[in-house]
């Protein structure tokens, strides 16, 4: 199952975004959650996993005095490191709270910029490749299938030639588990694969709570529970498709900061749908143009075509430059080389759905 909206050219695959790390968490303590934001009342708290994945830097390893008082290690302690700069360290929580006023400015600053290194770097495929071609999956959801009965997502190239190429038409091109034969087997199938967390089946779960018309009726709320649950998982799709429900209030206030952290947490992750939404919102919302050509840059690279069009109507309206455009249509052209076969161009045109 899978859903696909469009609102203003933003889309969800169906922030605490001012956040500063929490770096007034209590740095005695083992508690990693974020404190400085919201976002608690989720286990694994979104805030966290993003500054997870945001700040990873050791420089300040090699400091051994506490920025507020000036003392250095004694026997059997450690100074704590600032969770969101990695610049200062301090030996208690009175020491830090202390030092914030005039270390608060120079904190975010460089939190900003470690958020940026990692938010502006492309991120790993997040298909990878089919396991039964080894070729790269195609990025837009009509190139591949989840299959329930094990779990695996399969190219529909390598679906369609095991269904026109021997007599077994109902059987997973992986596990050759025959076809479901109902809505109900299906849905059995899915739950049985949730019970195992499986992040894809919980995220179709989610989606299907989500709209209406699905195996449940409809309770967005349980959806958003689920999507949450989907995402601490490591289902990028799932983050991706909450920053839209709080971008355009569905199921839950609008509420635009907390919609670009979750696009965010999902485009690290390497969501080209979300990637290209926040490549939406700085031009449309912040008109930030620099900012959304590197977002869009990223998306094409893997395989988004709106931010190749969008990169395109940049440049015709000599915004950006040639050698950009011309650098879109070389990642896009790759992108295509990578994904192509002959039973893929087969898949599309007997199903009518392109994967490009």
């Amino acid at each position: 199952m899978k859903t696909n909206n469009n609102k203003d050219n933003k889309t969800a695959v169906i922030t605490s975004g001012d956040c500063d790390g929490g770096t007034e968490e209590d740095i005695s303590s083992n508690k990693k959650e974020c404190t400085s934001c919201e976002q608690n009342n989720y286990v694994g708290a979104p805030c966290k996993l993003l500054n997870d994945m945001i700040i990873n830097d050791t420089s300040a390893d090699s400091i051994s005095l506490c920025a507020n008082c000036g003392k250095g290690r004694e026997e059997g302690s450690n100074l704590k490191v600032c969770t969101a700069c990695k610049l200062v360290k301090y030996c208690n929580r009175e020491c830090q709270i202390a030092h914030r006023p005039q270390h608060k400015k120079q904190c975010k600053k460089r939190a900003a910029e470690l958020q940026d290194e990692k938010l502006f770097k492309q991120p790993p495929l997040l298909y990878g490749d089919c396991p039964i071609c080894f070729l790269r999956m195609p990025s837009p959801l009509s190139g591949s299938t989840y299959m329930a009965c094990c779990g695996k997502v399969i190219c529909n190239g390598c679906i369609h030639a095991v269904k026109t190429k021997t007599e077994k038409h109902s059987l997973c091109a992986f596990c050759r588990t025959p076809d479901p034969t109902s809505s109900k087997e299906e849905k059995e199938r899915y739950e049985k694969r949730a019970e195992a967390d499986d992040p894809i089946a919980i995220y179709n779960i989610a989606s299907s709570y989500f709209n209406e018309g699905g195996w449940y009726e409809q309770n967005q709320t349980r959806a958003l529970e689920l999507w949450h649950q989907a995402g601490d998982l490591g289902n990028s799709s799932a983050y991706c498709n909450i920053g839209y429900a709080y971008d355009y209030g569905e199921g839950v206030e609008v509420d635009k900061r907390k919609a670009k952290h979750y696009y965010q947490l999902a485009a690290v992750a390497g969501n080209e749908v979300a990637r290209k939404n926040l490549g939406c919102i700085e031009e449309e919302e912040e008109g930030n143009t620099e900012r959304a050509l590197k977002h869009w840059m990223i998306a094409v690279r893997d395989g988004d075509k709106y931010s190749l069009d969008s990169i395109q109507e940049l440049y015709t309206k000599g915004i950006t430059t040639k050698d950009d455009y011309a650098k879109a249509l070389r990642a896009y052209q790759s992108y295509l080389g990578e994904i192509k076969s002959n039973q893929r161009d087969e898949a599309a045109a007997y199903n009518g759905d392109p994967y490009y």
